[in-house]
C-alpha cells in the first residue's frame, strides 16, 4: 500500500473500532513496520489535523471523542469505488420515472452525498469523470422485468427468441439462471428445453416472455453455471474448445500487454512482439477483437482460426477495390 491507501485503511480502523486498536493490531492488520505506521499517524496529526490520541487504559490509539468529527480532506475513494458509486449514480439519473421513484429519489441523494463526502460537489465529479456505455442495446422493460422476476423467484419462462446468427424465431421453454451484465448489454443464462442444455439470450432479442407459475424450475449447479460463463472468450459461452495464439507487433504490444482478455489467458513477450494465448469456444467474438487490430496482430494457431480471419480480411479488402 502507498501512503495515501494506509491512512485510508489506518482512518477507517480508528473511526469503526469498538475497542481502540493497539499498535501492534495495526501494523499487522496493516502489513507495515512499527516505524512506518508511527510516521504515518504523525502525519495525520501534523498535515491533516487528525485528532488522534492513545489511550493509555485501553492500551490502543483512537480520535479524540470530544473533537468534532474528522473526515480525511480531498476524494478518498480508490478506483472499483469512484466508478461504482459513479456507474450507479448515472444509472439512476437515467432512470425514467415510475414506481420505483419514491424510492430512487432517496437513493439518488444518499450516493451524490457519499461522493460528497471527499470533499468534492457530485455534479462536478459527474462533469469531470465520466462513464461511456459502448455498443449499448436496448431491451424492452418488461422483458427486462419478467426475465428479473423469473431469475430471482425462479419459475420457467415461455419465449418467443430471434436469435442473430440464424435470423430466426423459435418458441421456447427455458429455465432461468442468471442474469448476466456484459459489455453494456443484459443476457439471461438460462436451461433451454429445446436444446437440452445451458444457453445464453440476449434480452433485447426476447420479443416476448410469459411467465410458467405451475412447472418446477431445472436447477443447475454453481459449478456448471461458472463454466458455461467464463470458461471461454467472450460471450458466447460453454466450455473451451480451443486455445489461441495471438501474435501482437511491437507497437500493438504496447497495449495488449496491460490487457486482460480472459482470466485463464497466457502473455508472454517474445522479442519485442507479445504473445498472447487465449481459451475460446464459439470464435465469433474473438474474431471480432481481432479484427480490431487490423496489422496489428497475427493469428499462430489454432490453423483454422488463422484461416477463418484470413478470409474475413480478404472479403473486407475486397470491399475497397
Amino acid at each position: 500500500m502507498n501512503r495515501a491507501e494506509r491512512i485510508f485503511h489506518l482512518h477507517r480502523r480508528l473511526k469503526e473500532s469498538r475497542q481502540p486498536p493497539s499498535l501492534a493490531q495495526l501494523v499487522e492488520q496493516l502489513g507495515v513496520s512499527r516505524a512506518t505506521l508511527k510516521r504515518d499517524i504523525e502525519y495525520m496529526r501534523d498535515f491533516m489535523q487528525a485528532p488522534i490520541e492513545y489511550d493509555a487504559q485501553a492500551n490502543g490509539y483512537r480520535y479524540d471523542p470530544d473533537a468534532p468529527a474528522f473526515e480525511l480532506p480531498g476524494l478518498w475513494f480508490n478506483e472499483s469505488e469512484l466508478l461504482a458509486l459513479l456507474t450507479i449514480e448515472q444509472l439512476l439519473e437515467d432512470m425514467q420515472p415510475g414506481l420505483l421513484a419514491p424510492v430512487i429519489g432517496p437513493m439518488k441523494t444518499r450516493i451524490r452525498r457519499l461522493l460528497e463526502t471527499g470533499g468534492q460537489d457530485s455534479t462536478e465529479l459527474r462533469r469531470r469523470i465520466q462513464i461511456q456505455p459502448q455498443a449499448h442495446r436496448t431491451s424492452a422493460a418488461d422483458t427486462f422485468r419478467v426475465a428479473a422476476e423469473a431469475t430471482l423467484a425462479g419459475h420457467p419462462l415461455d419465449i418467443d427468441y430471434h436469435g442473430r446468427a440464424r435470423d430466426s424465431a423459435t418458441r421456447r421453454r427455458i429455465h432461468p439462471q442468471r442474469l448476466l451484465y456484459y459489455r453494456d448489454n443484459w443476457y439471461l443464462i438460462a436451461w433451454c428445453e429445446n436444446a437440452e442444455a445451458l444457453r445464453t439470450f440476449a434480452l433485447e432479442r426476447i420479443r416476448a416472455a410469459t411467465p410458467v407459475q405451475d412447472a418446477p424450475l431445472r436447477e443447475e449447479a454453481d459449478a456448471d453455471l461458472d463454466r458455461h460463463i467464463g470458461a471461454a472468450f467472450g460471450i458466447f459461452t460453454g466450455p473451451a474448445s480451443e486455445w489461441a495464439v495471438l501474435r501482437f507487433t511491437p507497437e500493438h504490444a504496447r497495449w495488449v500487454a496491460d490487457e486482460t482478455w480472459h482470466p485463464d489467458q497466457i502473455g508472454q513477450y517474445r522479442g519485442d512482439t507479445w504473445e498472447l494465448q487465449i481459451p475460446y469456444s464459439d470464435p465469433t467474438e474473438l474474431i471480432q477483437e481481432i479484427l480490431r487490430h487490423g496489422p496489428g496482430v497475427e493469428v499462430i494457431a489454432p490453423e483454422s482460426l488463422r484461416q477463418r480471419v484470413a478470409e474475413t480480411l480478404r472479403e473486407a479488402a475486397a470491399r475497397y477495390t
